[in-house]
């Protein structure tokens, strides 16, 4: 038997939906916790975020008052809240620009600028 490739294929995207960043290295840190405890939410998270991530739903929805906006090379952006589950505490924090969603923060607890 010949040797395994152990490289793993990313999902492409569709001209039509969003790429998926990480702004920071603690977002990166908190999405391989994520995949570790709820990979199945983490799955659908990556499916709505490359779809419609701007769409309000009660998962969904811009972040309010001194959290609203982030400002990021200059420019500022609105910022999203994400809840990968209806009843988990887990956050994704993102903004959008262009086609692309970054991933700014993602909290495997509830984050406690919001509580």
């Amino acid at each position: 038997m010949g040797k395994k490739n152990t490289d793993r294929v990313e999902r492409p995207t569709k001209k039509s939906e969003y790429e998926l960043q990480f702004a920071a290295g603690g977002a990166k840190k908190g999405w391989r916790d994520l995949q570790g405890t709820i990979r199945n939410a983490l799955a659908e998270t990556w499916d709505f975020l490359t779809r419609t991530p701007l769409e309000v739903t009660p998962t969904n929805y811009p972040l309010k008052g001194e959290l609203a906006t982030i400002v990021r090379s200059g420019r500022e952006h609105q910022r999203w809240q994400h809840k990968p589950t209806a009843r988990g505490d887990a956050r994704i924090w993102f903004y959008v620009d262009g086609r692309t969603v970054y991933l700014e923060q993602v909290h495997t607890k509830h984050p406690n600028q919001t509580k």
